[in-house]
């Protein structure tokens, strides 16, 4: 049995970040969390640098922008993971510069997660987002540093708690506005399965200048048929409001950011079907849930049920 990859987490106390840092170390993997020192002190991040500690993490203190800080921490590991926030999508670039240096790395995984972006053309502020991710693909396949980009299609705590509704807290019970006419299938991931499945990526020599699609079968929804499995669970016909993809696109362009960003993913989710409009080819993927069946993913109907 070969000896796990060590791991590093750049962005480990993010929305993602944790959950990946406690995959890594669940999994057995010597994992290691970069994180700025003035994170300790703050209330939240703080809390969450110490449970890394409780399981064994180690906490690396370093910066992204700090280029020697990011060398000794990378040279510690073998598998580097970004989830840094879509703001630096192109600040990676620090990191390919801090791979290159130190020489050793085996696998990196960049910031990516959502939609797969050299198979969809969102609109504006997304498609900036998108081309910024596609960029950092093609500084990384040039430098020839080995790769798994993670298309994690939606995560579950985000769309799902609300049913993508505007403004709301809670799952709706008497009305419903749906994007488009809803018949555009998109896939809904818990957070903890998404972290299980890129873990599982780093030794896998399968994954390898790949991309990993976590798009398993039970996951895949059009926001017709979420809508009719609510239904189902509540005993309640709701009252549908379907917008025309012409007033979303109006719509995106009059709203404030960072709405507008969330606002253009959706029109290519929900209206566009950009995570289930293309076939996955082994020449360039693999899916998740059939790569490692092992798996036992939460469902969407398993989701949902913590609302009724």
């Amino acid at each position: 049995m070969a000896e796990k990859s060590k791991i590093l987490v750049i962005g480990a106390t993010g929305y993602i970040g944790k959950f990946l840092v406690e995959a890594a170390a669940e999994q057995g993997h010597q994992t290691f969390a970069l994180v700025r020192e003035s994170a300790v002190s703050d209330p939240v991040k703080g809390k969450l640098i110490q449970s890394f500690k409780a399981s064994g993490v180690t906490v690396v203190y370093g910066d992204l922008y700090d280029h020697d800080s990011l060398v000794k921490a990378v040279k510690q590991v073998d598998v580097v993971i970004s989830v840094v926030t879509f703001q630096q999508i192109l600040d990676q670039s620090k990191i390919l510069d801090a791979i290159k240096k130190a020489g050793n790395i085996m696998r990196f995984i960049p910031s990516e997660f959502g939609n797969d972006v050299d198979r969809t053309n969102p609109v504006e502020p997304a498609k900036t987002n998108f081309a910024e991710k596609a960029k950092i693909r093609r500084a990384i396949e040039a430098q020839g540093i080995p790769y798994t980009y993670i298309i994690s299609a939606c995560f579950a705590g985000i769309f799902l708690p609300t049913m993508a509704q505007p403004g709301a807290t809670a799952p709706p019970r008497d009305k419903v506005v749906i994007l488009g006419d809803g018949t555009a299938k998109a896939v809904f991931n818990l957070e903890q399965d998404v972290a299980t499945y890129v873990i599982k990526t780093v030794d896998d020599p399968r994954t390898v200048n790949k991309s990993l699609y976590i798009k398993p079968p039970h996951n895949i929804y059009s926001f017709n048929d979420l809508v009719a499995l609510w239904e189902k669970k509540i005993d309640k016909v709701l009252e549908k409001t379907y917008v025309p993809e012409e007033h979303v696109l109006k719509q995106i362009g009059g709203t404030p950011p960072p709405m507008d960003f969330m606002s253009a993913i959706s029109h290519a989710v929900f209206i566009k079907g950009d995570q289930t409009n293309f076939q996955i080819e082994a020449s360039f993927g693999h899916e998740a849930s059939q790569l490692y069946p092992d798996v036992k993913y939460t469902t969407v109907d398993e989701y949902l049920h913590q609302f009724v």
